[in-house]
């Protein structure tokens, strides 16, 4: 696949040289990224090789890299679920425990809980919209790994991503409907397994595996033929190396010399946990195939793959008032979520007046989506730094093309 550049009359420069300073630095490895005008990409710019080194079969990065793609997993699996929703398989508002009856009469901790046995039963029960929305009370183990409730899930081994963990999305599910919700139903939001959740509904909604259902709905498609939860061997040489940083807390950390690459990768086979919260493996090229479907309300090529009022149902806040997108050690400000994207309700600093509006996410490697219909103005940027979500070098990327090119 060739990605065609449409000449825009706009000079980038300013952009490309901020990125190329991340990469000499060492604060990212490698970057690769588009800006798209309507669904037409106006700027393609690939940094450095696959690995750090120029030794040992590195490969300049292309439209082709492989990338862990993580949570950028997440919008592929909710637009997944809201097809179904479309056919009428399941209502937002249904109880989750019609389909998974595992996570029903869940307990709840009480707002002052000193320990995981001080519950009480949940007011009412977790509803699709809210699973959609991470705001069901769901955690994920690691985001606040002091907190009473990630520890409950840690104690409990609820790590599905653990070398020979052996769980799957339905064993997940059991697991989790035996400990308690962060909190009340609807309350608040909480970053979570919500999303590998909503991957076991489009399971037991539709008759398939998760990844199945992808393929033949999603990636066959628009010919993503790429995306997978795993690399084939065939394929490993594409693989861009995964390299941590020296301290992961610390966002301008410098990198570690040593990375993790194809001789190190495990999942050259289709694992048993297919993660709709992390769990695929993409390129630019099949990415900027997906975009360009939500760009163009849902078509792409002459298929519709879900209708343009569904695509805007997604982008309607679902957070209750006063409540945000919340991270311990992220400010992510004026943010909300919908249902499976999060909403941007004020330009970030920097940023012109028609970014607001602007729905978004990314992976913790930093792979970063956004797309702006005010500014008509789309754009995607991936590498391989542990971790990387919501890292200066994603905002520096945004805010220079928001200035370059932002309507």
């Amino acid at each position: 696949m060739t990605i065609a550049v449409k000449d825009s009359g706009r000079d980038f420069t300013a952009l490309h040289q901020r990125m190329n300073e991340y990469v000499d630095d060492r604060y990212i490895p490698f970057f690769a990224s588009a800006i798209l005008k309507d669904d037409e990409v106006i700027d393609l710019h690939f940094y450095g090789n696959t690995r750090l080194d120029d030794t040992g079969g590195a490969r300049p990065l292309d439209e082709s890299t492989i990338f862990r793609m993580h949570s950028s997993t997440k919008i592929v699996c909710s637009v997944a679920a809201m097809m179904l929703w479309e056919e009428g398989r399941f209502a937002l508002d249904d109880p989750l425990e019609k389909y998974i009856p595992a996570l029903g009469k869940l307990q709840v901790l009480k707002p002052d809980a000193s320990s995981v046995k001080e519950t009480e039963p949940a007011g009412d029960s977790v509803r699709i919209s809210q699973v959609l929305s991470h705001t069901a009370g769901f955690s994920y183990g690691f985001v606040e790994p002091d907190s009473i409730i990630d520890r409950a899930y840690n104690a409990a081994g609820v790590n599905p991503f653990l070398p020979g963990s052996g769980m799957t999305l339905e064993s997940l599910c059991d697991a989790l409907g035996q400990l308690p919700l962060a909190f009340q139903p609807g309350r608040f939001w909480r970053y979570s397994f919500a999303t590998d959740i909503t991957a076991r509904l489009i399971e037991v909604v539709s008759g398939l595996d998760f990844d199945e259902f992808l393929k033949e709905r999603i990636f066959k498609p628009l010919d993503m033929q790429d995306t997978d939860f795993f690399v084939p061997e065939a394929k490993l040489d594409r693989l861009a190396y995964m390299y941590p940083a020296i301290d992961q807390m610390d966002p301008m950390s410098k990198l570690a010399e040593k990375g993790e690459g194809p001789e190190d990768f495990s999942p050259t086979q289709r694992p048993g946990f297919l993660s709709g919260g992390g769990g695929l493996l993409s390129t630019l090229g099949d990415y900027l195939s997906f975009t360009r479907m939500i760009i163009n309300k849902g078509s792409l090529n002459g298929h519709t793959f879900i209708k343009p009022e569904t695509l805007e149902l997604m982008r309607q806040d679902q957070c209750p008032a006063g409540v945000g997108v919340n991270f311990p050690f992220w400010s992510i400000p004026s943010t909300g979520f919908g249902l499976g994207f999060a909403l941007k309700h004020a330009p970030a600093e920097g940023e012109p007046a028609s970014a607001e509006g602007e729905f978004h996410w990314g992976g913790m490697a930093g792979t970063h989506f956004w797309w702006s219909p005010r500014a008509n103005l789309t754009g995607i940027c991936m590498t391989q730094r542990m971790t990387g979500f919501w890292h200066p070098f994603s905002q520096d990327f945004k805010r220079l093309a928001y200035e370059l090119a932002a309507d």
